[in-house]
């Protein structure tokens, strides 16, 4: 059965990039609304932005979202992994401004707030996408495929200079919680060489230690240090399963992600779209629904570290 959060869940801080404040709330939706954010700080007939591969809009270094009107939101990566991993198919976003806040960097504030107000089924199906065929798309160095599997595995590598880095690479069945135990609480990272660059062109104005992991060669500045030896590959899949969830239904197949982005892993959505022998939708009966995201957690699967 599709699902939607039991209670709203509230949130507040800065956005990464803008560095302005805005309060976001997760409400529930009934079946078949997908997930839909509503920009209530513009004019009412403008609101409304569907959280959908084909409303993405090229943004650096973040996923945004963007309806007819031109109105939008970015850096929706973070909050639409949470709502993938948890299982939740249908909410509606109400945001106060044009980005989400960051938070800690991760996911883990919106899982940790999913879990506490719990999750409510719907009477509907679920239905998701079967990937029939092998669709890749190069850029450079950066490869990112999707192939034919049995469940929604996702496989990413990731290679820097840097010795607090290095080459990382996981792969993981996302089936029965795995994002919650294992990547939700991943932060985004940073070089701490390129921060004056990214704020020169106005990005990271919202940026902190706090809320993300700044790495200068074999040194982690950010207090704490590290959640884990390979927390930057956790983060890339933690990002890369938010830009999948804009597909718009769970996914049947496996992700590759070689040194791959956000503009990447959209536009490989739009290749696999527009090539309709290449993908069908199918109704999950009671066993495929078991294999999918977040069926079966509980607040037990969130990790200690967070």
């Amino acid at each position: 059965m599709q699902t939607t959060i039991s209670s709203p869940a509230s949130f507040s801080g800065v956005g990464l990039h803008s560095g302005r404040m805005a309060r976001l709330v997760v409400r529930p939706a009934a079946a078949d609304t997908g997930i839909r954010f509503r920009r209530i700080d513009v004019r009412e007939d403008a609101q409304i932005v569907a959280a959908r591969w084909d409303a993405v809009r090229p943004a650096p270094l973040c996923t945004r979202i963007e309806n007819d009107s031109g109105v939008g939101v970015s850096t929706v990566e973070h909050l639409m992994a949470a709502l993938a991993g948890c299982g939740i198919h249908n909410a509606l976003i109400e945001i106060d401004g044009p980005e989400v806040p960051i938070l800690d960097g991760s996911a883990a504030p919106f899982v940790r707030a999913i879990l506490a107000c719990g999750v409510r089924r719907l009477q509907a199906p679920v239905r998701a996408i079967r990937i029939l065929e092998t669709v890749t798309l190069r850029e450079g160095t950066a490869l990112a495929r999707l192939e034919p599997a049995e469940d929604f595995e996702i496989s990413f590598r990731i290679e820097f200079a840097d010795a607090a880095i290095g080459a990382q690479e996981k792969r993981l069945n996302m089936a029965n919680g795995a994002f919650v135990r294992e990547l939700c609480d991943s932060r985004t990272f940073c070089l701490q060489r390129d921060i004056a660059a990214m704020r020169a062109r106005g990005l990271a104005l919202g940026g902190s230690f706090e809320n993300a992991v700044v790495v200068d060669g074999a040194r982690v500045l950010s207090p704490g240090g590290l959640r884990y030896a390979d927390e930057a590959v956790r983060h890339k899949m933690l990002d890369a399963l938010g830009d999948l969830s804009l597909a718009g239904a769970p996914l049947f197949g496996r992700y590759v992600g070689i040194r791959a982005g956000h503009a990447l892993t959209n536009r490989l959505l739009r290749a696999l779209f527009e090539r309709p022998g290449a993908f069908e939708e199918v109704e999950c009966d009671a066993a495929a629904a078991r294999r999918l995201p977040g069926v079966g957690i509980a607040r037990s699967d969130f990790p200690a570290v967070a």
